[in-house]
Formats: C-alpha cells, structure tokens, sequence
C-alpha cells in the first residue's frame, strides 16, 4: 500500500477507491462524506412484537457493530428501531460526532415530511442526522407529488438539522422527476445491489452522471438468500485467492465499484472479520467483471417484489 493514497477520496461520481489500509469515505456532491461501509438496522433488525417496548438484542447488536469500528449506523421509521440505535449511541463510549446517522421517512399519507422528520429524531434523541431519505418513491401517484415531497426534504436541509438529504428505492424516472425542480439534488440513492440485481438499463450510469452516490443494500444476498447460483464458484476461488470468506468478496465486490455498502450482521466476529479483512485486498477490474457478468445470469430480488413484474431488472 502506498502512502500517497492517504488523502484519496472516491466519490459519487465514480472515482473508485484505492486499495489503503482501512475503508474510505466517500465524498458526496453537496461537500459531506460517507463511510463507505456501515452498519444496517435494516429489516434484519426490525421490531419485532411490541414495538413500544425497547429490544435489547436489537441495542446489543448495535453496541457491538460500533465497538467494531461500524460508526455507519443506517436505520428508518418504518423499521421501528430508531429508539434502540438511541439507546446503542447513549450506552456507546464512541461520541456523537463520530457518528454518521441515517434514517428513513416513509412519507406517510397526509402527514408532512417535518413531521415525520421531528419524530425520528426525538426517537433517536440527537439533535441533527448526517443523512435523511426518503424510503421509496412507491408513496407518490404522480411526479408531482414525487417534486412536492423533495421541496420539503430540501426545507430540512436548510434548517440545519439534516446535513445531508437522499433518497432510497428510486428508478430513474422517479429521480428524473425530482431533479427538473430540486434545488438540493439528492446525494444518495440507497438500493438493492448485488451480483442478481445490477439494475440493467443505465440506472448506476446515471447516478454516476447525476453525482448521486450508489448505496447498497443487501450486498450479501448472492451468499444468503439467493444461493446457489453463477457465482457461487467465482466468490470461492477469489475466497482461496485472498485468504478471505465468500461474504467478504461480495462486499469488497460492491466496494471495488465506489458503491457504499450495508451489512445486517449481528455476529462479532463476521464484523472484527469485515474491518481487519475488507482493508487487505482489491479484486481486479477483471474480477469485479467476471462477478458481475456471472450474475447477469441470474435474477433475484429481496425486496419490494410486489412493486415489480418478476423479470424486472432496473
């Protein structure tokens, strides 16, 4: 590793990062960064049963992931656990500005984004997040409603409490609509990514273009969920080759592309593994591709399947 690499930064345009001896932020379009790797209290960590009613396992997990090194917390209203990641950052010795928070709003019928905004964040008892969403664009019935709802995110911005503002689950069109008013362009655009959900038709060019940086979810599922598939036998011998696990390839995979990536996991030694390994080594631009020519071979979806015809790769 060499040391003039100390000051690079990849950024949501598509500047890949370099392989150093730990994870980068990445720079965003409005001046912030991003740890490119974080801790999801996604839905692996929804609430689950009562959801007044705090979920230890749910704190403990996060109190784990940040004595880790993940200072990348990710979590959303709908998940009901905004109130534990309070707790997790409270209990935490890591200060708050260390921290780099997000949260999500569903964009509730008839309900304003301040409104929802102003909830989560009593919940997560912090005076600002680093980066807020909107969760999916699937609340909207027209363009409209799409261009009124981002005028609100844009309102939070300038007050000071959101750094940073973006959006999760969005296609194309639905940015398209956005960006003919916004006058804060989102920054962020979190979505399903792995090798079986590389949204075909020009979605992560566009993004790149745009300045809007690649966040991904579910990056394991080609290990997880979808196996066994193509690339089953690429991640093994890059796993031999480098001395790492078939789930550290998947998500230095999405690293190597200058994609920020989430990881679910609660087990403490899959997060030591992740940040002592992740560091070690690059894939090559070949590999990268072999990986993701093998999943073209294949289509799978995790999430918001019902708002998708089966074969619908965008």
């Amino acid at each position: 590793m060499n040391s003039d690499t100390s000051g690079f930064k990849p950024d949501a345009f598509g500047t890949l990062p370099k392989q150093q001896e730990y994870i980068p932020n990445l720079k965003l379009s409005d001046g912030n960064e991003i740890p490119m790797l974080g801790y999801g209290l996604g839905t692996a960590n929804s609430k689950r049963g009562n959801k007044d009613e705090l979920d230890q396992k749910i704190v403990n997990d996060t109190l784990t992931a940040i004595r880790n090194g993940f200072y990348h917390l990710d979590c959303a209203e709908s998940y009901g656990n905004e109130r534990e990641l309070s707790a997790a950052i409270a209990q935490s010795p890591v200060p708050r500005s260390k921290l780099f928070i997000t949260t999500k709003t569903s964009c509730r019928p008839g309900e304003s984004v301040e409104t929802a905004f102003s909830r989560s964040l009593s919940k997560l008892g912090v005076d600002y997040v680093d980066l807020y969403l909107i969760h999916s664009p699937f609340f909207a019935e027209s363009p409209r409603q799409l261009q009124e709802k981002w005028a609100e995110m844009e309102a939070l911005k300038d007050s000071g409490r959101v750094r940073s503002i973006g959006v999760s689950n969005y296609l194309r069109e639905h940015l398209e609509a956005v960006l003919e008013t916004a006058k804060h362009p989102p920054v962020v655009n979190q979505i399903e990514y792995h090798p079986y959900l590389q949204h075909t038709g020009g979605l992560l060019d566009f993004l790149r273009e745009k300045g809007i940086a690649v966040e991904a979810y579910g990056p394991l599922t080609a290990v997880t969920k979808a196996a066994p598939g193509p690339v089953d036998p690429i991640y093994e011998r890059l796993a031999a080759k480098y001395g790492v696990s078939s789930a550290e390839v998947a998500l230095r995979w999405c690293l190597d592309q200058g994609i920020v990536t989430l990881t679910t996991s609660g087990n403490e030694e899959r997060l030591k593994n992740y940040q002592a390994k992740l560091p070690m080594f690059k894939l090559t631009p070949k590999e990268v591709e072999d990986i993701a020519e093998a999943g073209r071979k294949k289509h799978y979806r995790g999430f918001w399947k019902g708002k998708f015809d089966e074969d619908d790769r965008r």
